[in-house]
């Protein structure tokens, strides 16, 4: 017999601009990051950390300052009870919605009673990273990091290219595309200058109790259909450059697998999601915890699901992983108030509004990573605590949450307000 898994608490940094030297956080450890999303949780709850049975962490890329297991690291950087474990995951762009997912995967199965679940990327660290390991002399690995027989079973290519393609194949146009990204960054603006991200953010600090960032740094709230529309495509050049050792460029990978599929770059700076910094957690417990500790729960997850797709056109997966959610829940479309699917490009969106067919006005009420960023390995759990402050907001019941992830995968998340 399984046990609800209450969603007691979510926080997020705010999003800073992932460019070296010129972001809030540019410089900064991403532990520290994570550590305050921690710290917070147990602040504004009064835990007892010694009573935390894991923390489910999600980094993408596990190296240079963001290696070493962060999910632990953090704990104690924040602070907590040695007792204190940490684990951390890597589903690319899915880390922490697949964090949040296992955390409540194992309080529903009895074996856990508290535990925290959420992400971190510091994207500004990985382009000096980046820079370092060339200058170094070591190679750029992309997807399937130089495995060429993988490359022959699966081509991948790049997920900017694979964007492009699918806008081809789905006939969906550059106008739409920016359409998607204008109402984004309205919806943004909207929500900021309402507050309604107030409740989530929390503000980071440095050691000496100082206010370094306290609200998204990101948004571009000026945006305007025709300043959208003179952007240039930013993966034109991209899309004709080798992409490994059997020299066959991004776009030839994909036209291994689609022939005839006549790739435009359609997607730029504007119309893709934003390059930032940030991290999020949610406190999630069992009803005997919650009660016993006089926590409230704010939500209770309802189902969850993980699926693969293509991994050639890899972000394609979230459609199928909403459906297998609402599956598993019994739901069907007309049962979910509130909709958010990553807005790693804006093709993403758009297809996934068309093949579920649903009501737009329903679909990333705030804006999304457009407009506001994608920690990559932070976002899943940015975007579950998004959903569940507007559900509160708007006195609505239910939400879904989706993303693609590269490999061609997505997972999914069902929540319902308690």
């Amino acid at each position: 017999m399984t046990v609800d898994a209450y969603i007691i608490d979510s926080v997020r940094t705010p999003r800073a601009l992932g460019k070296p030297g010129k972001g809030a956080f540019s410089g900064m450890h991403p532990q520290h990051l994570a550590a305050t999303t921690l710290s917070a949780l147990r602040d504004r709850n009064g835990l007892n950390t010694a009573d935390i049975d894991d923390i489910i962490w999600g980094t993408s890329a596990q190296k240079g300052l963001q290696g070493g297991d962060m999910g632990r690291m953090a704990a104690l950087d924040a602070g907590f009870d040695v007792l204190v474990p940490g684990v951390t995951l890597d589903r690319f762009c899915g880390s922490g919605l697949s964090a949040v997912n296992i955390a409540a995967a194992n309080i529903m199965a009895g074996i856990d009673d508290l535990l925290i679940a959420g992400g971190t990327e510091m994207m500004s660290m990985l382009t000096v990273q980046g820079t370092k390991e060339r200058e170094a002399g070591f190679p750029s690995y992309v997807l399937g990091t130089g495995n060429e027989r993988l490359n022959k079973r699966h081509p991948q290519s790049n997920q900017g290219v694979a964007a492009d393609a699918i806008a081809a194949i789905e006939n969906i146009t550059r106008e739409e595309l920016d359409a998607i990204a204008l109402v984004s960054q309205q919806r943004a603006a909207t929500a900021i200058k309402n507050g309604w991200f107030d409740r989530s953010i929390v503000p980071v600090l440095d050691d000496d109790g100082n206010v370094i960032l306290d609200k998204d740094e990101y948004p571009r709230p000026d945006t305007t259909s025709e300043g959208l529309a003179a952007l240039k495509p930013s993966f034109a050049a991209i899309a004709d450059m080798p992409a490994g050792m059997d020299g066959l460029t991004f776009r030839q990978r994909i036209n291994l697998r689609y022939p005839d599929v006549d790739i435009q770059p359609m997607h730029h700076a504007g119309n893709s999601s934003g390059v930032v910094d940030g991290a999020a957690a949610l406190l999630l417990a069992s009803p005997k915890y919650a009660k016993a500790n006089k926590l409230k729960p704010r939500a209770k997850v309802v189902a969850m699901a993980t699926i693969g797709d293509d991994p050639t056109l890899m972000n394609n997966a979230p459609v199928p992983a909403a459906k297998k959610a609402l599956k598993r829940a019994g739901l069907t479309v007309a049962d979910i108030d509130l909709w958010e699917v990553n807005e790693a490009f804006a093709v993403v969106v758009e297809k996934f509004i068309r093949d579920l067919k649903l009501d737009r006005d329903r679909v990333n009420v705030n804006g999304g990573a457009i407009a506001l960023g994608h920690p990559i390995g932070a976002t899943g759990a940015v975007l579950i605590g998004t959903v569940l402050d507007e559900l509160e907001r708007r006195d609505m019941q239910r939400g879904l949450i989706t993303m693609c992830a590269a490999g061609g995968m997505a997972p999914a998340i069902i929540i319902e307000r308690v």
